[in-house]
């Protein structure tokens, strides 16, 4: 399949499978439609050509994990609310949460390190406490196929810690994992698989196998990321520049 943007392709020609209960790394430079293939396979994406297999799963059997984007802190939502959220897909707008879901809740802020957190504003939290809360917002969504986006990115290491056991626990279950990272270490660790992406699927299959040096280099992850550096003029005085 393939998926684009305004007839521009995001990511092209790509063809293979997530194994039921696999656990899979996603890598590759900024621009390589990484995030755009989670949108795709949580069906908020159409392919512009191909398409995706999803079999008998329904949408409220994917939970998607985007990239942490805080609340209004002037919105009064608290803890539990944002928690409560993973119940939508399945109870809508309208029904009310049963007293086990009410149970589910309370257990998956618990597991989060935040079980006295649920009546605290959610723009008091730290990075690290929000994406511990969008794990809990996940674990009630209780949902067998996992997308994450950057689920580490600008959190602390005891945070780390406590999502990477959460995310060994669900695969444990059983459920299919897909994250997207940029830490390369962190994938040879612990992703049985991973999928390169470039644009074009540069490799995809066991860690050891796809995670090549060539491969690393054909994907660009071996270069500087200059992202950061995006929309800064110059570091020169004008004088420089002028003598340039």
């Amino acid at each position: 399949m393939s998926l684009g943007y305004g007839g521009r392709d995001a990511v092209a020609r790509l063809s293979g499978a997530f194994a039921p209960g696999s656990f899979t790394a996603v890598v590759g430079p900024n621009g390589a439609g990484k995030t755009t293939l989670l949108r795709a396979l949580a069906d908020l994406h159409p392919p512009s050509a191909g398409r995706i297999d999803r079999g008998a799963l329904v949408r409220a059997d994917i939970a998607l994990l985007p990239q942490a984007a805080r609340p209004d802190p002037r919105f009064p939502l608290t803890c539990r609310d944002v928690a409560a959220q993973g119940l939508f897909p399945r109870l809508g707008p309208f029904r009310a949460a049963s007293a086990a879901q009410q149970a589910a809740i309370d257990a998956a802020l618990m597991a989060v390190g935040l079980g006295g957190a649920g009546a605290e504003p959610v723009g008091a939290l730290s990075a690290g406490q929000f994406q511990r809360l969008l794990f809990a917002r996940l674990a009630v969504q209780d949902a067998p196929v996992l997308l994450l986006d950057e689920p580490f990115n600008a959190v602390d290491a005891p945070t780390v810690v406590v999502l990477l056991s959460l995310l060994a626990a669900w695969h444990r279950e059983g459920r299919t994992i897909v994250a997207v990272l940029h830490d390369i270490d962190l994938v040879q660790r612990l992703f049985p698989e991973t999928l390169v992406l470039a644009g074009a699927p540069v490799g995809w299959g066991p860690t050891a196998e796809v995670l090549t040096p060539a491969n690393r280099r054909r994907a660009g992850l071996d270069a500087p990321d200059w992202s950061l550096l995006d929309g800064i003029a110059s570091f020169a005085p004008a004088r420089s520049r002028s003598a340039a």
